[in-house]
């Protein structure tokens, strides 16, 4: 499984990259604070969501801590998507968020 850490999405973003972000994490945790410009797909839901997905784009997966975004990252790439998991989840991030 690849695997990116926070700083380094945060760095990326703040150089202006367009990253295709998912965030796995419940409606009450988004609302709490996310990233800029994600796309928010509750874990529980992604089998069903992963139609609205683009195989030939990379995708970054970032829940609260890794655990959940690291479970949508095997299931994706298992369905032959190119995803890789952000460790340490938001609680690592210390970059802008909304």
């Amino acid at each position: 499984m690849k695997e990116i850490n926070a700083t380094e999405v945060q760095q990326r973003l703040e150089a202006g990259e367009k990253l295709n972000i998912i965030d796995v994490r419940e409606v009450s945790e988004v609302q709490a604070g996310h990233i800029p410009n994600i796309l928010h797909i509750p874990l529980g839901l992604l089998e069903f969501r992963q139609h609205e997905l683009d195989k030939n784009k990379p995708y970054i997966m970032v829940c609260r801590s890794g655990g959940r975004s690291a479970q949508a990252t095997q299931y994706l790439q298992s369905q032959g998507f190119n995803v890789t998991n952000m460790t340490g989840g938001m609680l690592a991030f210390e970059g802008k968020i909304q």
